[in-house]
């Protein structure tokens, strides 16, 4: 059992927990994730380390609360525990000077995007970090960001912060004048594909960070497969981050939209009953 020690809300919907976890603490680096069950009923889904203190044996988490699983996990309050969380798992970014590194985060995945900026950072990297959400309210992150950042640039949908328009926009606005040693994406997939069809005419490296349907978090389910430069990966133990460049994009997204319809009813059942420990 894992103890919370906070879960507090940053944002309509959005929840940062930390979790007294010190074997994970000891180990996490940067682009690695955590596999965590609630309760005996639950479903694994993998949440992206967002800090982690050794010292102190914790570990910090952000989450949407969208589906079952996460809607539980934002139930649970200060001193309550968690069954199962596993970690920390997936291979860490490669952090090395590459020159000036574009980082790009969209929504939640702000989440990711911070420990491994401030990695390169740490590394000796120029920073410049791009981040969008649906609206102001929405937007994570920004000022923790701003710390690591040498450049920060900000979009919004609806133009209630920054640039009214996609992330993918100021990207497009950023190579027409400068050309970066590295790209680096997190957030929704549709974006990550975006992101990588802007880069691939200027031949940036570019580096997406994925975040599939996963169970056990060791590759024996093989639900997290990706199809990467023609050959079949899996997300946890391949990745989480794979060249852009070769990711078949398409595909895993149909592979993410394939059990939509259960997750769309586990919910509903999960709100009418309104329990705790309903399982899906």
């Amino acid at each position: 059992m894992f103890k919370v020690i906070s879960n507090h809300i940053i944002a309509p919907g959005v929840r940062r927990m930390e979790i007294l976890a010190p074997k994970i603490a000891k180990k996490a680096k940067a682009g690695q994730f955590v596999v965590i069950r609630v309760d005996e009923k639950g479903e694994r889904i993998p949440l992206t380390l967002v800090d982690w203190d050794s010292k102190k044996g914790s570990i910090t988490l952000i989450f949407q609360e969208v589906g079952v699983t996460t809607k539980k996990l934002g139930r649970i309050r200060e001193g309550e525990c968690i069954l199962d969380v596993t970690g920390p798992l997936g291979n860490p970014t490669e952090i090395k000077k590459y020159g000036v590194v574009v980082g790009i985060g969209g929504g939640v995945g702000n989440a990711c995007l911070l420990p491994v900026m401030k990695e390169f950072k740490r590394a000796g990297n120029y920073i410049v970090s791009m981040i969008g959400a649906r609206t102001s309210e929405l937007l994570i992150l920004e000022n923790e960001l701003k710390e690591v950042s040498d450049e920060i640039y900000i979009a919004t949908d609806d133009g209630s912060r920054g640039y009214k328009g996609f992330v993918t926009d100021l990207l497009k606005k950023y190579l027409e004048e400068k050309v970066p040693d590295l790209v680096y994406t997190v957030g929704p997939t549709i974006m990550l594909k975006v992101v990588s069809s802007i880069t691939r005419p200027y031949n940036v490296k570019t580096i997406v960070s994925l975040n599939p349907i996963m169970i056990d978090g060791t590759g024996m389910c093989g639900a997290c497969r990706v199809i990467v430069n023609g050959k079949l990966r899996f997300a946890c133990i391949d990745g989480p981050e794979f060249d852009g460049h070769k990711v078949d994009f398409d595909s895993l997204i149909n592979r993410i939209r394939m059990y939509r319809r259960e997750e769309e009813l586990a919910l509903s059942l999960f709100e009418k009953r309104g329990d705790k420990n309903y399982g899906i």
